[in-house]
């Protein structure tokens, strides 16, 4: 078995001891680096194949959220986690708009940051989606007007992978879709990638901000 290869991305050396012991206290993971800025991270993972960076959104000289923008603009990029202080943190927000696979707490218990890493290489990048929703509703008014997306965009979809986008960007499960539309898990997921080719996305948090961003979604409770 591979092991998923992680770089951690915090200005606080005490956070990325305590993070490194999590993460190689596993079997499938390892540790291939570190930085305490997102400089350093940009250098670092020029010289180092990683799978996943754990990036700390609030740092000196270049925050995460540039850090993340720059990264993926990349030939093939690693998946990013961000990770923040408490889940309403508008940089959060900004990292998943330039393209961060989810966010993650701080002081989240050691089995969740491992099942986030776990869940992110495995291309579901479903992260405490109900959270995702919070920040997005908590930002809404500083997003785009509806309708900034090119009409024919969504037009590539079926009438059932609309359906599913929707309730993809109210945060929902595959579990949970399923039983609302009444289809199997494994069909809803072949919706969710179809969703994702047609639509030029990397994983469903982009899908949750591209609905927000073009007015399908709006904010709400």
């Amino acid at each position: 078995m591979t092991a998923i290869r992680v770089v951690i991305v915090d200005d606080q050396a005490l956070i990325r001891t305590g993070m490194r012991m999590v993460v190689d206290s596993q079997d499938d993971l390892r540790v291939v680096g570190e930085a305490g800025d997102g400089i350093e991270a940009l250098k670092v993972l020029r010289t180092t194949t990683a799978d996943i960076v754990l990036m700390d959104v609030r740092m000196p000289r270049l925050d995460g959220v540039e850090a993340t923008r720059q990264l993926l603009e990349r030939p093939n990029p690693p998946r990013v986690i961000v990770l923040t202080t408490f889940d309403l943190d508008e940089h959060a927000f900004g990292a998943l708009q330039a393209g961060a696979s989810g966010f993650l707490l701080k002081d989240a218990p050691a089995e969740d940051l491992i099942a986030a890493i776990r869940t992110v290489a495995a291309g579901d990048a479903v992260i405490a989606p109900s959270a995702t929703r919070r920040l997005l509703d908590r930002v809404a008014s500083r997003l785009p007007s509806g309708g900034t997306t090119q009409p024919d965009r969504f037009a590539r979809l079926t009438e059932r992978e609309r359906e599913v986008l929707l309730e993809v960007a109210s945060g929902a499960s595959n579990a949970e879709i399923a039983g609302r539309l009444f289809l199997s898990e494994a069909t809803v997921k072949t919706h969710v990638g179809r969703i994702l080719a047609k639509l030029g996305l990397r994983d469903r948090v982009q899908v949750v901000v591209l609905a927000y961003e073009s007015g399908l979604i709006q904010p709400g409770p």
